[in-house]
């Protein structure tokens, strides 16, 4: 082997390091989560992706479902969303044209008030659907939970087995749009048939929360299609229980066969190398076979150039996305003599031909203080992320998260970063045993984030020396793009921005007072008035109460309630606001839905008191 240079690696060994961590992030990513974009989504112009829709099944414009009405939607001509209402219709299962085995599922629902349905991948094993708006602690039948499976012959009262709750309730109100997010890998089994792996849901998300992770499933759950396990299936939506509507249906099915590699040799030549040896000239320190790509060695050294030769074996001829990451250093891939991933990229697509091709990789560890690591990922449009080299390994810098629980209704100061990479310096962070919890601004006045489960994961703050930042640890409701004040003077109700910059308001943080159960109010002077602001949790968790009292409001003084893409009415003196919550106004003066700067703002005039609800 001749010398080929490979560029200087001490200034990218910490690079190398951090594209070996994104990449182990993105990995789990590929392999447990859908890329929505990669995916089909299903046709819903009308009925035709499914066998014999029952009269319960319709295509509309649009669907809501009234808060107070049980079991009840309401449609609008159009098309774009799958709709079952079953009240004046039997109800019927329905069945996609397809069957599938491993699939990426990604899909919004509603859920009508006290609704029931399900989603059964190959139509054999079922994800709860239900209206578990205010679940504490969900079971296998709550919404999102993977149902249980089902023997007559058991004990009475035991007959159900093997369900799965979700990790926690991340549900939102009837009526709103929820997001569900599924990765599952269909049963293994032999040229016989006979079943040699169980079928796993290996992640689901349900409004941004993961729910489940590696669960494996161990025979169809109650109410399959068939009695035992399948290779394909399929996709099945319970119809005859409840009234329930979806939207923007994305599949990604996963048909293709992963490459096997093997015939494994390496040798490990120990050192800091400016630029690739001539290996021919040089002993190694370690050699031999293995029976898999690992760095799992004894005796390595600090710094090394490991070389690794082995065969794969490709089923069927077709474009491979190939991945290498390396820990502390960079690599190189070569198929067939070819390099295809150089030391300064760390993934290529390879066209290989059936059968047998020939593959190199070279691994230069140069960091001293980071632990080996190799891992070697093919994936393709039907192929997901498959892991070729050892799978027990880690990146070597695992950190056991750090997390506050709301037991003792904690009130937490520290950074908050909102989605659009906005960071909130004066945040207060408050707790519930509702599970119900939301994050103050101080320096604004107002409520940015609200959101459903457990309270804080404050291991960006506390683990080593931190960034001071902590995330909600449940299901997200943003109330703000960035920071901005809850009151503002508007020369024109209908035509004045609302304002995001503080000066000129003589804006003042008073800090807040806890009552008799720990719970804040917060004080705030603006516009010459003195303001306290409570946010009580309301009972069983459904959402927040908003009073907002204000010394002597001026009469171009304004609330804002909520901003976003769409408000809607919704009656009784409701709104939807981005089909993610609800404001119920009951107890203010009527308030104004304005249009304003490509977004919508429900305002209402400050009076003395101005109370409202955040639904979610």
């Amino acid at each position: 082997m001749s010398y080929i240079a490979i560029r200087k690696i001490h200034s990218f060994a910490l690079a190398y390091r951090g594209m070996f961590m994104a990449a182990v992030l993105l990995f789990g990513v590929a392999l447990g989560q859908l890329q929505a974009q990669s995916g089909q989504e299903l046709s819903l112009q009308d009925l035709s992706e499914f066998e014999d829709p029952s009269d319960s099944w319709q295509i509309a414009g649009d669907v809501s479902a009234p808060l107070d009405q049980e079991n009840t939607v309401i449609t609008s001509e159009g098309t774009g969303v799958l709709v079952n209402n079953p009240s004046d219709h039997n109800g019927a299962d329905l069945l996609t044209s397809f069957e599938h085995g491993d699939i990426d599922l990604e899909l919004e629902y509603m859920m009508a008030s006290n609704s029931n349905s399900g989603i059964y991948l190959q139509g054999q094993y079922e994800i709860q659907l239900l209206d578990s708006w205010n679940v504490k602690v969900p079971t296998s039948g709550d919404n999102g939970g993977i149902y249980e499976r089902w023997d007559t012959n058991r004990p009475q009262g035991q007959e159900g087995f093997q369900g799965y709750a979700p990790r926690q309730n991340a549900s939102r109100a009837a009526g709103l749009w929820q997001h569900l997010e599924i990765s599952f890998q269909a049963p293994r089994f032999d040229d016989e048939g006979n079943k040699i792996e169980n079928a796993k849901i290996l992640h689901a998300e349900l409004n941004g929360v993961t729910i489940h992770e590696n669960i494996e499933l161990y025979g169809p759950t109650r109410g399959a299609l068939e009695e035992d396990d399948v290779a394909q299936g399929p996709l099945r939506i319970q119809g005859d229980h409840g009234a329930v509507a979806f939207r923007n249906i994305n599949i990604r099915r996963y048909d293709g066969t992963a490459p096997t590699v093997s015939d494994f040799e390496f040798k490990v030549f120990e050192g800091d190398f400016d630029e690739l040896p001539n290996l021919d000239s040089l002993t190694p320190i370690k050699s031999g076979t293995s029976e898999k790509l690992t760095t799992n060695l004894s005796g390595l050294p600090d710094q090394f150039l490991m070389q690794y030769t082995g065969t794969i074996q490709a089923k069927e001829a077709g474009e491979y996305q190939f991945q290498l990451n390396t820990a502390g250093g960079g690599g190189i891939l070569s198929v067939n003599g070819k390099q295809v991933i150089p030391f300064d990229s760390n993934e290529h697509t390879v066209s290989l031909p059936e059968g047998e091709s020939s593959f190199e990789i070279l691994y230069h560890k140069q960091a001293g203080w980071s632990d080996p690591n190799l891992q070697f990922v093919v994936s393709g449009d039907q192929l997901r992320a498959h892991v070729l080299s050892d799978q027990s390994l880690s990146s070597g810098n695992n950190v056991n998260p750090i997390y506050v629980h709301a037991e003792d209704k904690p009130l937490l100061r520290s950074f908050r970063d909102l989605p659009g990479g906005i960071r909130v310096t004066h945040a207060v962070s408050v707790g519930s045993l509702d599970k119900l919890h939301y994050t103050y601004d101080l320096k604004s006045g107002n409520i940015v984030q609200a959101w459903r489960g457990e309270f804080l994961n404050v291991t960006p703050m506390w683990y080593s020396r931190g960034d001071g930042s902590s995330r909600p640890n449940g299901s997200v409701l943003n109330l703000l793009e960035k920071p901005a004040l809850a009151l503002n003077k508007l020369d024109n109700e209908q035509e004045s921005s609302w304002s995001d910059d503080t000066s000129g308001t003589g804006l003042k943080p008073k800090g807040y007072q806890l009552n008799k159960d720990d719970e804040p109010t917060f004080n705030y002077q603006i516009y010459g008035t003195s303001v306290e602001d409570e946010i009580r949790v309301i009972e069983d968790g459904k959402g927040l109460q908003r009073t907002i009292d204000i010394q002597e409001a001026p009469d171009d003084l304004y609330v804002r309630l909520a901003a976003g893409s769409s408000i809607e009415e919704a009656g009784n003196h409701r709104y939807i606001v981005d089909d993610a919550y609800y404001i119920e106004a009951a107890g203010s003066s009527s308030p104004i839905v304005r249009s304003i700067d490509d977004r919508q703002e429900l305002l209402v005039p400050a009076q003395s008191t101005v109370s409202y609800s955040i639904l979610f």
